[in-house]
């Protein structure tokens, strides 16, 4: 037990300084070493705990979409109005994204450095959450609530929003987490031209 706990947390340690890593450095220029080296293992001992610097990337930007799926989720439940869906969702999008800047950096920036067949899954992933949105505005269209001239344009905008939060957010900023999800949520709402 003690083991685990311990390749567990050290796992951890290397998959942060990967992400600190890559999003400071850019994958390409990120070495193995300098990985190891950033937690204190030595090269050959770090393989012990990765495979390599690509399932590193992979597991990165996959445990980002899963993160990004669950909070849709949960934010989602619980109502069944489309305009108090949809704006529950991109705040929580939003939120994500100050939450986790550079997950977002990383996930944004080097989709180009994926191999197959890490590249196909995380692509993959990647469409399902944008589906989701999707849905969301689709069904508010369907219940006359919202009104757009494209549901996949409308969709891929609400994302942009947020994931442009993790590129300009500070948490010392002028203004809070909750305002900025809040004021988000609303251009979410007029987006889509939410019929009240």
């Amino acid at each position: 037990m003690a083991g685990e706990a311990g390749t567990t947390s050290r796992f951890a340690a290397i998959r942060d300084a990967a992400l600190e890593l890559f999003a400071h450095n850019g994958f390409q220029a990120t070495t193995m070493a300098d990985i190891g080296a950033a937690v204190g293992i030595r090269g050959p001992s770090l393989y012990k705990h990765v495979a390599s610097k690509q399932d590193l990337l992979a597991g990165i930007m996959l445990d980002t979409m899963t993160e990004l799926r669950e909070a849709h989720q949960v934010a989602v439940r619980g109502s069944t109005d489309p305009a108090v869906r949809l704006r529950r969702a991109a705040e929580a999008h939003v939120r994500y994204h100050a939450r986790h800047r550079p997950e977002a950096f990383v996930g944004n920036r080097e989709i180009r450095s994926l191999d197959e067949p890490h590249r196909t899954a995380v692509l993959a992933s990647r469409a399902d959450y944008e589906h989701r949105f999707r849905t969301l505005v689709e069904d508010g269209v369907r219940a006359g609530r919202f009104d757009v001239p494209s549901v996949r344009l409308t969709s891929y905008a609400i994302l942009d929003l947020g994931m442009g939060v993790a590129a300009w957010y500070r948490e010392d900023g002028e203004l809070s987490e909750d305002e900025i999800a809040w004021h988000y949520g609303d251009l979410a709402l007029r987006m889509v031209d939410a019929a009240g």
